[in-house]
């Protein structure tokens, strides 16, 4: 993940945002919105619950904005609060569980190069089993550690690395049948 230093125009807005400016506040939701949309949606696949999940994190941040640090990121520390909220989702909904036992983590060759649209890529990661999904949204996307996923999902680091090596293995199958089935139909 890129690291930007905040605009003079955010500054201006978060500083407002603190003091219940509602324009201001809504410029910022307007600013960050599709992309904070976009981490939820990683997590979640029905829309609708991506929104709600989007809504629940402005809230939240708007409610602790006084926390944000003018020396941090703030599209960063905006999408820290959207994954949290996403994965405390999950874990509600007893989606999000996770086997103890400990894995050895495979490296496998990547698949052939594909021709996938985001949607169609978003629309094989829906389909990973939810604890392989997370970390490897975690981990692959966001960027984060096996350390750092291990504290945030409370599991071994050996299982978030297990759950990694799964999830990837099955995304590369369903790529090459992806591949497999597109040049077949040429």
């Amino acid at each position: 993940m890129k690291v930007r230093s905040l605009y003079p125009n955010d500054i201006k807005l978060i500083e407002q945002s603190k003091s219940n400016d509602r324009m201001a506040q809504k410029e910022l939701y307007d600013k960050y919105a599709s992309k904070m949309l976009s981490v939820c949606r990683y997590y979640v696949k029905d829309i609708q619950h991506a929104e709600d999940l989007l809504m629940q994190g402005f809230l939240k941040a708007f409610t602790h904005l006084e926390q944000f640090g003018r020396t941090e990121n703030f599209e960063g520390w905006l999408r820290k609060i959207m994954v949290r909220e996403a994965l405390s989702f999950l874990r509600k909904k007893n989606q999000l569980v996770f086997s103890d036992e400990d894995y050895t983590f495979q490296n496998i060759s990547s698949p052939p190069a594909a021709d996938l649209s985001v949607e169609h890529l978003q629309n094989l990661i829906d389909q990973l089993p939810e604890n392989q999904k997370v970390v490897f949204i975690l981990y692959a996307i966001e960027g984060y550690s096996h350390k750092e996923i291990s504290a945030e999902l409370k599991i071994p680091i050996g299982t978030s690395k297990s759950y990694l090596s799964r999830g990837r293995n099955s995304l590369q199958k369903q790529i090459r049948t992806s591949y497999l089935k597109k040049n077949e139909s040429i």
